[in-house]
């Protein structure tokens, strides 16, 4: 996918799409124009370019050989040998026992891969998703009976001994380990910790559906029983969506079997929003929450908004942190519609004209068919953020913005010029747009958590490094009273619901 998107930079290029020759990735090529040739399989590296002329064509042949030359000297760098890799699961596991196997085949063919991973004895990351429910089920049930953990399918982030798997932020070692039922979320939960002085002993991903009825649980045990017997982790987080309330109750006595303090961020209708969880989990370790950091626009807020538009816009590349603000906003606005909806509220579709309060994941599977993930590949987002500005029902533009491992080099920049676009075209009609950023990330990540702040800052808009503060700083600007912060409440519900999942 980062390959694909580098090709797509080469003057000319209109279109790139690099993969193997799977069902779904010949399907997508296929709906975006490509002719794609019918001996092309699963065993295939297909390269389907589109430029407008040869010698835009000619541009993106080179710009990825050098990619994939930079790739090659990259590996190198990191640790080059002439052993000749395993050709199987088995024969890798025979070489690192105990290890784990990070697997990204198609969901179709993910499963059998995963099950030789685990009968060899290796814990497995599935990022793969498409994974059948069924499947799920057995493939955690199997993990169990061989004692070890299955992270996923559709699981991005993990960091396993400081390792970051997948999407992942640079953060400090230390004594709390996470059990994650999302991605985004742990990274809003890791990074909050680092920027209050805490480390990170493990971050066990678990792939969204886990904490549901359906799948009961099953990674999340192993993990809790893993983190119990893991010397390093004094304190355990369970971060999730919204998660079945009689799964959260077994944990619970899990946990108090084991012996481990855990702390809930887990999401849903009258719960602690997710910088609340952090804070109380803070106490509970016997330290004190920060001031989060957030950095005011560099031009000030007018005095009046009166020029401005009346709706929420929420364009996010998380879908935790879309749930989120969709939970917090809905308490000031009513129902959010969404290509993610909450339940009871509307749901519309990604590609939608914006009309209303609108929160939109860009990152959902609607959004990324033929492309990458928008922490990769944000440039869809980038095009509807400038819509934005010319559209004078939008009161104010909220965003994230998530760093680390995994994500886009340079996320920040392109993000500020978007921003920057879009407030002009506000200014353009005698309007005004306030923007405001829930930025993800620490210092240590390789894009740098000041330098985005500071780019974000000076483009006009308001950064925040908690999520929830962000939301109720966007609903500010609507003249709106933000809703009460129900970390000193009694969690009564864990179940939110969608209408579509």
């Amino acid at each position: 996918m980062q390959v694909s998107q580098q090709v797509r930079t080469a003057p000319g290029v209109h279109e790139a799409l690099i993969g193997m020759g799977t069902e779904l990735n010949l399907g997508l090529m296929r709906e975006v124009g490509f002719q794609v040739p019918d001996e092309a399989g699963p065993n295939d590296l297909v390269i389907a370019l589109r430029g407008e002329d040869e010698a835009a064509l000619a541009a993106g042949q080179d710009k990825l050989v050098a990619v994939l030359a930079e790739l090659h000297e990259r590996s190198r760098a990191t640790g080059s040998t002439t052993e000749v890799a395993p050709r199987t699961i088995g024969s890798a596991a025979r070489r690192a026992p105990g290890g784990i196997a990070l697997i990204s085949t198609p969901g179709q063919y993910a499963v059998l891969d995963a099950l030789d991973a685990v009968n060899a004895g290796l814990s497995v990351m599935l990022f793969s998703d498409n994974v059948p429910l069924a499947d799920e089920v057995a493939l955690k049930d199997a993990a169990a009976a061989k004692d070890v953990l299955v992270m996923g399918p559709d699981c991005g982030t993990a960091v396993v001994g400081g390792a970051a798997l997948g999407f992942a932020n640079v953060v400090r070692p230390g004594r709390i380990g996470l059990v994650a039922a999302s991605g985004t979320g742990a990274q809003q939960v890791m990074a909050l910790l680092d920027l209050a002085g805490e480390g990170i002993s493990h971050c066990l991903g678990l792939g969204g559906r886990d904490l549901s009825s359906d799948v009961g649980g099953r990674s999340a045990r192993q993990a809790l029983r893993a983190l119990a017997a893991d010397e390093s982790t004094a304190h355990v987080v369970i971060v999730s969506k919204p998660a079945a309330e009689e799964v959260v109750t077994e944990l619970e006595q899990l946990a108090a079997e084991l012996g481990v303090p855990v702390s809930w961020a887990t999401l849903g209708r009258g719960l602690p929003d997710l910088t609340a969880a952090v804070e109380q989990t803070l106490t509970a370790v016997g330290a004190q929450a920060p001031t989060w950091p957030s950095w005011v626009p560099v031009e000030p807020r007018p005095s009046s908004a009166a020029a401005g538009g009346r709706s929420l816009r929420g364009l996010y590349c998380g879908g935790t942190l879309a749930d989120e603000a969709m939970i917090l906003a809905e308490e000031a606005l009513g129902p959010i519609s969404s290509n993610i909806p909450l339940r009871g509220a509307p749901q519309v579709s990604g590609h939608d004209t914006l009309t209303g309060h609108v929160v939109i994941d860009f990152g959902d599977d609607e959004l990324t068919q033929g492309r990458a993930h928008p922490m990769i590949d944000p440039s869809l987002r980038l095009e509807r953020i400038r819509q934005q500005g010319e559209d004078p029902t939008c009161g104010v533009l909220l965003l994230d913005l998530v760093l680390g491992h995994g994500a886009h080099q340079d996320p920040a920049g392109e993000l500020a010029e978007a921003v920057s676009a879009a407030r002009t075209a506000a200014t353009g009609r005698g309007g005004h747009l306030p923007v405001v950023v829930a930025l993800v990330g620490t210092e240590a990540d390789p894009q740098g958590l000041q330098e985005c702040a500071r780019m974000l800052s000076t483009a006009g808009a308001h950064v925040f490094t908690s999520n929830a503060q962000a939301v109720r700083a966007a609903l500010s600007h609507l003249g709106t009273p933000a809703p009460a912060d129900p970390s000193t409440t009694t969690p009564t519900q864990h179940e939110t619901g969608r209408t579509d999942r």
